[in-house]
C-alpha cells in the first residue's frame, strides 16, 4: 500500500512538472529574461519545492539523515538526469548548443559542495545564534554566485550549431503562464510533503535505513520534476532552459539545506548525520567536474566519443548506489 501511494503521488508530480516546464518556456520566450536565468532561478526554484517539504518534514520527524540525504541525493540524481538527457539527445549534441555561462553555475555548485563536504568531515563546529557557521558561509557564497550569474552576458558555446526553435510556443500570455506556473508549483509543494512522509514509513518498514532511502528513493522521486522539466524543455528545443533548471535546482537545494539547518534545533545539522553522506557529496563533486568537462571540451567528431562522459556519470551513480545500499 505504501509503495502504491508513493507511485501515485510520483505520477501526479510528473504530470505537474510537465506543465511547469511548458509555462517556464513561455515566460522565457515572451520576456527579456532568457532561458538560462528562467531555468536557473524560476524553474529551478519551482522544481525544488519537493526538496523543501522533504527536508523540513524530515526535520519535524527528527530524522536528520533523511533530510540531508534527500538534498544531497537530489543533487546527485539531477546530474544523472543531465547525463541521461544528453545520451537521449546525443545526435543533437546537447552540451554543444548551450551558453557558456552555465560553466559559472557549475563552478558555484562545486564550491558549495566542497563547503558541505568540509562541514560533514568536522566533528564539531562554531555556532552563531544556534546555527552552524557553515550555513552562513554557504548563504554568502550563494548570494554572491547569484549576483555574478545575473550580470553575465549570454553567449553560445558554438554559434555555428545553435539550434533554431522548431516547436511553437504555447498560446499563452506571459501573465497567464506565470499564474498557471504558480498553481503548478503549489501542487508540487504538496506532493513533496506526501512523498517525504511515505518515504519515511518505507524506510521503517523495509529497514533500508534513512540514509539510503533519503539519498536515493526520495531523492529520485523529488527530482522527478527536474527530470520531466528538463526533458520537456529539450523537446521544445530550449536547451538553455533545460540545463539551467537542473544546475539552478542544485544550487537552490543547497540553499534549502541551509534553511533546514536553521530549523534543526539540536545543533549544526551536518555534524549530526552518518558519515556515508560524505561519499554522496564527493560523488556529486566528481559528477560536477565531468559535467563541467562536457561544457568546455572541443566538439567530438563521433557520437560515441561525445557520449563517453555521460556514460561515466551514469556508471558512477549506479556503482555508488549499490555500495551505499550494501552498507546503509
Amino acid at each position: 500500500m505504501l509503495f502504491l501511494l508513493f507511485f501515485l503521488v510520483a505520477v501526479v508530480t510528473v504530470l505537474t512538472a510537465t506543465k511547469l516546464s511548458t509555462y517556464a518556456d513561455v515566460i522565457s520566450e515572451k520576456t527579456a529574461i532568457g532561458g538560462m536565468l528562467i531555468g536557473s532561478m524560476l524553474l529551478a526554484g519551482a522544481t525544488s519545492l519537493p526538496e523543501i517539504t522533504t527536508s523540513y518534514t524530515a526535520v519535524m520527524l527528527n530524522n536528520p539523515d533523511l533530510a540531508v540525504g534527500s538534498i544531497l541525493g537530489s543533487n546527485l540524481f539531477n546530474l544523472v538526469i543531465l547525463a541521461c538527457i544528453d545520451l537521449y539527445f546525443r545526435k543533437d549534441q546537447f552540451f554543444e548548443r548551450v551558453w557558456t555561462q552555465h560553466r559559472y553555475t557549475i563552478g558555484i555548485g562545486i564550491a558549495l559542495m566542497f563547503i558541505v563536504l568540509f562541514s560533514l568531515r568536522l566533528n564539531s563546529m562554531f555556532i552563531i545564534l544556534g546555527i552552524g557557521v557553515d550555513t552562513f558561509i554557504i548563504l554568502t557564497c550563494y548570494i554572491l554566485g547569484m549576483i555574478i550569474l545575473s550580470k553575465l552576458k549570454q553567449t553560445s558555446k558554438n554559434k555555428e550549431i545553435e539550434t533554431p526553435r522548431e516547436v511553437p510556443i504555447a498560446n499563452l500570455t506571459a501573465r497567464k503562464a506565470m499564474v498557471r506556473f504558480s498553481v503548478a508549483a503549489v501542487i508540487i509543494l504538496i506532493t513533496g510533503s506526501i512523498l517525504t512522509i511515505v518515504g519515511d514509513r518505507i524506510a521503517i518498514v523495509t529497514g533500508l535505513g534513512a540514509s539510503f532511502v533519503g539519498s536515493f528513493l526520495i531523492a529520485a522521486s523529488t527530482s522527478l520534476p527536474e527530470a520531466v522539466a528538463c526533458y520537456v524543455a529539450c523537446k521544445l528545443r530550449n536547451f538553455n532552459l533545460a540545463i539551467g533548471s537542473i544546475l539552478g535546482s542544485n544550487l537552490f537545494n543547497i540553499l534549502i539545506l541551509c534553511g533546514t539547518d536553521i530549523f534543526y534545533r539540536q545543533g549544526p545539522l551536518l555534524v549530526h548525520v552518518e558519515p556515508i553522506h560524505e561519499l554522496t557529496t564527493s560523488l556529486v563533486i566528481f559528477l560536477y567536474l565531468l559535467t563541467f568537462y562536457l561544457l568546455i571540451r572541443v566538439r567530438p567528431k563521433t557520437t560515441f566519443n561525445y557520449s563517453i562522459p555521460s556514460l561515466l556519470i551514469l556508471f558512477s551513480y549506479i556503482a555508488t548506489s549499490y555500495y551505499i545500499f550494501l552498507y546503509s
